[in-house]
């Protein structure tokens, strides 16, 4: 249930005893859970405010110094709470670094790792660099990816520890500094992230929650995605003798027909394979950040080098092992007098779409029900691309999308919506609590 916007005490009176009813229904304590979304409506301001601060802190994913600022604020908010926090360096891959925040809870319910990120895809250079409030529309850098699931991470948790609800929780917060451009090697980048995963049970990561249609939808999977280059070579020689026993087909039509064969043989529902840089002729290089590159030839003379840059997308590992294999077997199979091969490098494993997945989403559900919301369906897996959460999917139950929802996400005027600030939060607070109660399942 939404308050109507700038709503009063007795609107917040109303609302309580609207909910006491599906509340008493409930395992849960509703007394403790009543105060926790009267407490997130009492304290908007407080919220908007928080917003607004680090809202006005660029933290582009390349300004350390911002990124660090912003940790540094949304510290304090955490040690009140009963949180000790750690900042951890990334100088060795590139980037500021990342904020953790724990606490050990009293009870042996499920441990909760919270993840967000501190940086946007604003550098200071962008132009678009302060907080604006229109009614209920809040506008800036980051608002809602993803400062607004930051603030929805804080609102929720005050809201716990005023009501009395956060002693029996255990919980991590993991939030990283460069999420936008993720630093690398990435088995540094993301080895704290994967190191908290295995200390908890559930991962709720506060990216904006996505809707279709009107509808908000719950995040369950998300597609992960490799890098491959593709290298052709052939023997240069005058245009008059291509498709020669002697000269062959030449780098170009090598690559043509490698691509042309992926495009035939590889389809497979979720899968996608994209060609998105071509170079090629008597020389062909790309350039050092492999978004350009130089090529040189003329139209009469064979062409002995083409270079190619794609990515692959999939839903779960197994659907990408098989398209790599597929590949390099299309691969290998040249054309007379060429040659090729292809590499992969790592990117952001996929986050497939697991039985204790769906848990955590109708455990969700569980708290739309008594917040009076409609049930949120599970969102196709290829409509949400990679992000924090996939590196630790493997290892752990989760849910994406617990953060406001907002328009023109990394674009300039990007905004987030103050009634979804709110009911996130609401919905977080509710979750993480009645999650924190639940028996712990053995890990393998």
């Amino acid at each position: 249930m939404m308050l109507p916007r700038h709503a009063h005490a007795p609107a917040l009176a109303a609302l309580a005893a609207a909910l006491a009813a599906p509340f008493a229904a409930t395992a849960a304590p509703s007394t403790v859970e009543q105060k926790m979304l009267t407490i997130v409506d009492r304290e908007t301001d407080r919220s908007v405010a928080l917003l607004e601060k680090i809202v006005n802190i660029n933290s582009g994913t390349m300004n350390t110094a911002g990124v660090k600022q912003v940790a540094d604020v949304v510290a304090a908010e955490f040690t009140p709470l009963g949180f000790t926090t750690r900042w951890i360096p990334m100088e060795a891959t590139g980037r500021s670094g990342h904020l953790v925040a724990e606490r050990q809870g009293k009870g042996k319910g499920k441990r909760l790792l919270l993840i967000a990120h501190l940086d946007t895809v604003f550098e200071p250079e962008s132009g678009f660099d302060r907080f604006v409030r229109r009614g209920d529309t809040l506008e800036g850098p980051g608002t809602s990816d993803d400062k607004g699931g930051i603030v929805a991470i804080v609102a929720a948790l005050r809201a716990m520890k005023q009501a009395g609800g956060l002693d029996q929780a255990t919980i991590t917060v993991v939030m990283t500094g460069d999420e936008e451009r993720a630093g690398t090697p990435f088995a540094i980048a993301r080895a704290d992230l994967v190191k908290a995963a295995d200390m908890s049970d559930v991962a709720l990561d506060f990216e904006p929650v996505s809707s279709r249609d009107g509808q908000e939808m719950g995040s369950i999977g998300r597609r992960g995605y490799y890098n491959w280059t593709l290298e052709t070579t052939g023997v240069s020689g005058h245009s008059s003798g291509v498709f020669s026993e002697r000269i062959g087909y030449g780098a170009i039509y090598e690559m043509g027909r490698i691509l042309e064969a992926f495009r035939k043989e590889l389809p497979d529902r979720g899968l996608t394979y994209n060609a998105g840089l071509v170079v090629g002729g008597q020389q062909a290089a790309l350039n050092d950040k492999e978004t350009g590159g130089t090529a040189a030839g003329k139209n009469n003379v064979m062409a002995e080098k083409a270079i190619v840059r794609g990515d692959l997308r999939m839903l779960d590992d197994a659907q990408g092992d098989r398209a790599r294999a597929k590949m390099e077997a299309i691969v290998a199979q040249h054309l007379p007098r060429t040659g090729a091969t292809i590499t992969f490098s790592d990117g952001y494993p996929p986050m497939a779409v697991t039985e204790g997945n769906r848990a955590v989403l109708a455990a969700l559900n569980g708290v739309n029900k008594d917040m009076g919301l409609p049930d949120m369906p599970p969102l196709d897996p290829m409509l949400r691309g990679g992000g924090d959460i996939s590196f630790v999917a493997a290892r752990i139950d989760g849910l994406v999308g617990m953060g406001p929802s907002g328009s023109n996400s990394h674009s300039k005027g990007e905004t987030v919506e103050l009634p979804s600030l709110l009911r996130q939060s609401k919905r977080a607070a509710l979750l993480m609590y009645r999650l924190s109660r639940e028996p712990r399942r053995t890990k393998n």
